[in-house]
């Protein structure tokens, strides 16, 4: 298992299923930056997760990256 948590930028990291399609999962992170998202990506262990994690699943995995900016307190 990795600790996204635990990496620098990393905000928040949420794991849900889906109560439409109890089979889909859905991944929700928040980080500092863009350059820290990326980073995230070099990790050996997060390519290792998504390996494992994609040959289990039912269908292709996606991934939507968005860029969105706090607009009230």
């Amino acid at each position: 298992m990795i600790s996204s948590r635990a990496e620098p930028g990393c905000v928040a990291h949420a794991v849900h299923r889906d109560c439409e399609n109890p089979a889909r999962l859905v991944f929700v992170e928040e980080w500092a930056d863009e350059a820290s998202l990326r980073e995230r990506f070099k990790v050996p262990a997060s390519r290792t997760f998504v390996a494992e994690l994609s040959a289990m699943a039912l269908e292709a995995p996606g991934m939507t990256i968005y860029s969105a900016e706090r607009v009230g307190p």
